[in-house]
């Protein structure tokens, strides 16, 4: 996996390129801030407030927890939006599990993309602007998409439309953030390509996804090496043999002794004429009753 001990690669480094101008920022100096709309940078999580119209009000604690442990790890891949509503001071706009998980996390700052209060418009023409920059890696490009989706209110074919991608390349993408975060900072830090994350998508199992992770860059295994493994069918169970039935004349041996005995009796038999017969009983009476008829 890769070495976390450095400092992390932040997304999105040609949105901040596109957007960093004196232009895009919010005018009045009293509450411009060190940073200027449309940057990305790594917020005080203090500074921050809780959107008061965000819907979701219940978060599911044990997701949270889970999601928090692993930005210890791998930090929060995926940066929150914020919009700026004061000098330092900024509003959520998307992204309230990747914050509160933070906070749990014991994390003083998060990483955010920031807005003005009234640029969706410019917004969306940049987010399409960097989608075509080549320099965007695989997942920078989804993050992108999603943006768009979320924050500009587009569906899957208005998207298609204004960025000129058919719809499913766009779902492809918007696959790989359903990847787990192992799998995700992969692909940001160029250890496997689109092609390793698409093959990996198509395992149920997050333990199998991160094994074969592990497989392909320790053993330096190319896509169509992963496809292969993924594709390899499950060792089949042995086929279980079918019962031999009793010839005709056999048919109905069970029921005559059973009859005779006064007990319920099974008999088996191979298709070598090899079996067994079984009488029940259910008390030493019986048992008695059995013996006594046998001796006969």
């Amino acid at each position: 996996m890769a070495n976390n001990t450095g400092k992390k690669r932040v997304l999105g480094r040609g949105l901040d390129a596109i957007l960093k101008s004196p232009d895009t920022d919010i005018t009045s100096e009293d509450i411009s801030g060190n940073y200027v709309a449309g940057a990305i940078a790594e917020l005080e999580i203090d500074r921050i407030e809780v959107n008061p119209f965000q819907p979701r009000t219940d978060f599911d604690q044990m997701e949270l927890r889970e999601l928090a442990e692993s930005i210890k790890v791998q930090g929060v891949i995926q940066p929150v939006t914020v919009r700026k509503v004061g000098f330092n001071k900024y509003q959520l706009i998307a992204g309230e599990r990747r914050l509160r998980a933070s906070q749990l996390a014991g994390a003083d700052r998060v990483p955010a993309f920031i807005r003005i209060a009234n640029d969706e418009q410019m917004l969306e023409l940049a987010l399409i602007e960097n989608i075509h920059r080549k320099s965007l890696n695989a997942l920078e490009i989804a993050i992108s998409y999603q943006r768009l989706i979320d924050e500009c209110k587009l569906t899957q074919e208005k998207l298609s439309e204004k960025i000129g991608k058919n719809r499913p390349t766009i779902t492809n993408y918007l696959r790989l953030l359903k990847l787990p975060p192992e799998v995700q900072v992969a692909l940001r830090d160029g250890l496997i390509t689109m092609g390793h994350a698409r093959a990996l998508i198509t395992i149920e199992k997050v333990a199998l996804q991160k094994k074969i992770l592990d497989q392909i860059i320790h053993e330096g295994l190319n896509v169509r090496q992963v496809e292969m493994l993924v594709r390899k069918p499950e060792k089949k169970k042995p086929a279980k043999k079918e019962k031999a039935s009793l010839p005709e004349k056999y048919s109905k041996a069970s029921e005559d002794l059973g009859l005779y005995f006064d007990a319920k009796v099974s008999l088996r038999r191979s298709n070598n004429g090899q079996g067994s017969i079984v009488i029940s009983f259910t008390n030493d009476d019986e048992l008695d009753t059995i013996i006594a008829k046998m001796k006969k």
